[in-house]
């Protein structure tokens, strides 16, 4: 789930976007301030706009909003209020966390390409990755799916050349890092980081 607000550029309209999708195959349904945003032919949620938000929420970003447990639980106070008995869930757990490189392989249809098994502690994720520098037993930041980058490119899962990826292996300067090396390569930490830990604290 992502929360987007910029009052300058669309007005006073809070924009929740659960899932994306194609828009010529969207409907929805308005009760006050609110319309849900749904899939026509599978009447799946693919969000909410919040017309009038700062009658309901104070929001001090400009871009993507900030989630906080607080937070949702104003947005499903405000979709009550319009007569929306749907309940937004969110993962608040870190979007950027130390990943350790466990495997990795040539990608089996392009050149430039690797596979890497990733281990970011609850999990290990397949991450296909073309930065030059990666190598196996580094300690490297995870951008996990449904990260937004600095650049406000949002993470999520795909597939490259035939193979899955779920997550980026990220560069200083894709982490908008201060003194971040132009050149081509993610960023290898120290082994001090703990794998799993939170990037960003």
């Amino acid at each position: 789930m992502n929360v987007f607000y910029n009052k300058e550029g669309i007005g006073d309209t809070l924009i929740i976007t659960l899932k994306d999708g194609d828009i010529e195959q969207r409907t929805f349904e308005k009760k006050g301030d609110v319309a849900k945003i749904m899939n026509k032919e599978t009447n799946e949620v693919a969000g909410y706009n919040i017309f009038n938000a700062s009658t309901y929420v104070t929001v001090e970003e400009t871009g993507f909003v900030t989630l906080t447990e607080e937070f949702v639980a104003t947005l499903n106070n405000v979709l009550a209020k319009n007569g929306f008995e749907d309940v937004l869930e969110v993962d608040l757990s870190p979007k950027f966390v130390v990943g350790f490189v466990a495997e990795k392989e040539k990608h089996p249809n392009a050149d430039k390409l690797n596979v890497c098994q990733v281990n970011v502690g609850e999990e290990v994720l397949q991450i296909v990755c073309g930065a030059p520098n990666v190598e196996q037993g580094q300690k490297v930041v995870v951008a996990k799916v449904g990260a937004v980058m600095p650049s406000g490119l949002i993470i999520k899962d795909a597939e490259l050349r035939g193979i899955a990826s779920s997550g980026m292996i990220c560069s200083a300067r894709e982490l908008a890092l201060p003194d971040a090396p132009q050149e081509k390569g993610i960023l290898v930490l120290e082994d001090s980081y703990e794998v799993g830990q939170a990037f960003f604290e």
